[in-house]
């Protein structure tokens, strides 16, 4: 079972933002000194100019797209009702058959739906800011990186987007 903790920020809406994801999971490898061993990693990314969901989407697209095996059993841990409920929901499923007519973060949406599909996927919210230690981590990491003006990328999709509105 891998668990996988997500959450992004952005310093204004849009504004510089960043996304922080834990990924962690049990060692089940051929080395007998590391088996049963706890094994986590940490991801984040920050932009220039972003919004808060494309960084909590982008936060969960990462810690999948870390995965080396496909249909993984996984657990996500999210404080992002945009993202959970959109999936649990289903809602996600009718915007594509809509293709995406008048909803923001198709790009992002196409590539979570992609990788997400490749596994199994349990989803789970947790309340933000409310002393979840993994939880609190990722926020940690996001707006950490939020505010490295000196590794920012340049989420092109979202400023070429927003020139056209």
């Amino acid at each position: 079972m891998i668990e996988l903790y997500t959450d992004g920020a952005s310093s204004g809406n849009p504004g510089p933002g960043g996304y922080g994801t834990i990924l962690r999971t049990l060692y089940k490898g051929d080395n007998p000194e590391f088996q049963g061993k706890l094994i986590e990693k940490e991801f984040s990314g920050g932009f220039r100019k972003t919004t808060n969901n494309r960084m909590e989407l982008l936060a969960v697209i990462i810690g999948l797209e870390a995965l080396k095996n496909l249909n993984q059993q996984i657990t996500i841990f999210s404080d992002s009702k945009y993202v959970i409920d959109a999936i649990d929901k289903k809602w996600v499923f009718g915007w594509i058959k809509k293709g995406f007519h008048g909803k923001k973060n198709k790009d992002l949406w196409i590539r979570l739906i992609s990788v997400y599909s490749r596994h199994q996927v349990k989803l789970v919210w947790v309340k933000g800011h409310a002393g979840h230690p993994l939880n609190e981590r990722c926020d940690q990491l996001a707006v950490k990186a939020s505010k490295d003006k000196a590794n920012w990328k340049i989420d092109s999709v979202f400023e070429l987007d927003s020139q056209k509105a």
